[in-house]
């Protein structure tokens, strides 16, 4: 397992900027009593843990879970030659871990999981896999709307949707529209997605818009241009926590704009192996990371 940790003192955390979405830090216990008969707390000076609180992995605080984590599911090709099986059975073994993951996010109350699901650049690959994911996609959406939106989940899908199949297109069209008002958890999709292009076609969008008169080009600025991003559908666009599976220590134009402080986490496991443990690891290391957004402790 490899991690890039920074075990630094979380009380020495400095609020991030206002236009950074974090957590809310909790206030430390102040007891009300000003003397005691002996140096110890009894118990019934200490306020007991929430049942919410009780209900947490070892090791994590409810007030400093991500409220925004992406993913890099990698390595399910390989976990099935490992296992001497078809690629196909590698990939349908990913949607397994993304279920449990998802489920993990609805348990944990974390309110946004960004996956990234098929690159730009995947399309590169043997034309019997692109049809394979295509078909999986698909297959995964019709089995799982329904009762993912039981579990009041919100589908986003973003990318260059129009290289999909028109069948897919539609399919992500109809999920998208039925699950927009759902609030639990935001599953946001990346697929035909290139962080690149995202700023690229941002900025070509302001580009027009200072063409047509609508902004000047002093107008520009980090809000603008954040508009004009994909990830424009959801109101936590900058994932606190991202984790890449596999082993690979790289983000592979993945939310290049939007991981500007983004901590990560790198795992030797394999995404079909990624497993509640594993996710609660990432969490706790996340945890330990003293977040100063560019600032510095006086």
């Amino acid at each position: 397992m490899f991690s890039v940790r920074f075990p630094l003192p979380i009380d020495n955390l400095i609020p991030p900027p206002k236009f950074v979405f974090g957590c809310a830090f909790p206030k430390p216990y102040v007891s009300d009593r000003r003397r005691f008969s002996n140096l110890r707390l009894r118990a019934a000076d200490v306020a007991a843990p929430t049942a919410e609180e009780a209900a947490l992995p070892a090791g994590l605080q409810k007030e400093f879970l991500p409220r925004h984590v992406a993913v890099i599911m990698d390595g399910n090709v390989r976990w099935a030659r490992r296992m001497k099986l078809p690629d196909s059975k590698g990939h349908d073994a990913g949607v397994r871990s993304l279920r449990e993951m998802v489920d993990l996010c609805l348990e944990l109350d974390i309110p946004v999981l960004t996956v990234f699901a098929f690159s730009y650049d995947n399309w590169l690959r043997s034309k019997r896999e692109v049809d394979f994911l295509m078909f999986l996609f698909e297959r995964v959406l019709k089995s799982e709307m329904e009762k993912s939106s039981r579990k009041g989940i919100r589908l986003s899908v973003i990318g260059d949707l129009s290289l999909l199949p028109k069948s897919l297109q539609k399919l992500i069209n109809t999920a998208v529209e039925e699950t927009k008002s759902n609030t639990k958890l935001q599953l946001i999709v990346a697929a035909s997605y290139s962080g690149r292009y995202d700023v690229v076609q941002a900025c070509r969008s302001l580009a027009r818009k200072v063409k047509n008169d609508e902004i000047q080009v002093e107008d520009i600025d980090d809000s603008l241009i954040e508009q004009e991003l994909e990830t424009k559908c959801t109101a936590v666009p900058h994932p606190d926590l991202l984790i890449r599976t596999s082993g690979e220590l790289r983000i592979s134009n993945f939310l290049l704009w939007q991981s500007a402080y983004t901590e990560f986490f790198f795992t030797e496991t394999l995404w079909p192996d990624f497993r509640k443990q594993d996710f609660v690891e990432a969490l706790v290391s996340y945890q330990t990371r003293q977040r100063r957004y560019g600032g510095r402790q006086s």
